[in-house]
């Protein structure tokens, strides 16, 4: 038999699944709670039960792909640790694996982010979200470096922002000219000289 508990996180599911689509679709300011409600089966009862606005439902989403991340870098860092060479490997892929669907994702966290430069509260919430993000990618770099020998002469967190500012831009670009800037190819090009740059054993 189904609880209320259950039957409420399928409802916040199927929300922030509905919520994805049309914010990619009709832009964050474009799309209305009407719009995701509908493409979500629910009324506008339903949605204001789960969240209190659309900002609180896009961090939803974030922290949902935060969280995953979280999950996957608690469950790699055995094996990672322990091979020599993955350090960049592993940051990059997970960062490709928190979105799916990187046109989508890429659109709404674009602006989400021009949202966030408007208001300051948006961008509050955002940058703790941010934050635990570049916190957990931070330790996986620690960990990874300690046990490969691998010093880096920059803190770890100001590379942790480095790769992820080289991995949001060249998405921006390889989304835009696929056949030009296929994804991933300026990431995996660049980053292994500015990780020899910044490192030694």
């Amino acid at each position: 038999m189904e609880t209320p508990k259950r039957r409420r996180s399928a409802t916040r599911a199927r929300l922030l699944e509905g919520a994805l689509e049309v914010f990619a679709e009709r832009g964050f300011h474009g799309a209305s709670v009407e719009d995701i409600c509908e493409r979500a089966g629910f009324t506008r009862g339903a949605f204001y039960s789960n969240f209190a606005s659309k900002d609180e439902l896009v961090l939803a989403l974030f922290q949902a792909t935060t969280d995953r991340l979280l999950e996957q870098i608690s469950a790699l860092l055995p094996d990672l640790a322990n091979k020599p060479g993955t350090l960049l490997d592993a940051v990059l892929g997970l960062l490709d694996d928190a979105a799916p669907d990187q046109r989508q994702w890429h659109l709404i966290s674009t602006e989400f982010t021009l949202h966030a430069l408007r208001n300051a509260e948006a961008a509050t919430a955002l940058n703790r979200q941010r934050a635990m993000f570049r916190q957990r990618l931070t330790e996986l770099v620690e960990e990874i470096s300690a046990a490969s020998d691998l010093r880096l002469s920059v803190p770890p967190e100001q590379f942790v922002r480095l790769v992820i500012a080289l991995h949001e831009g060249a998405r921006s670009q390889s989304l835009l000219e696929p056949s030009e800037v296929p994804a991933g190819s300026l990431e995996h090009t660049f980053l292994p000289m500015v990780l020899a740059a910044v490192s030694r054993p």
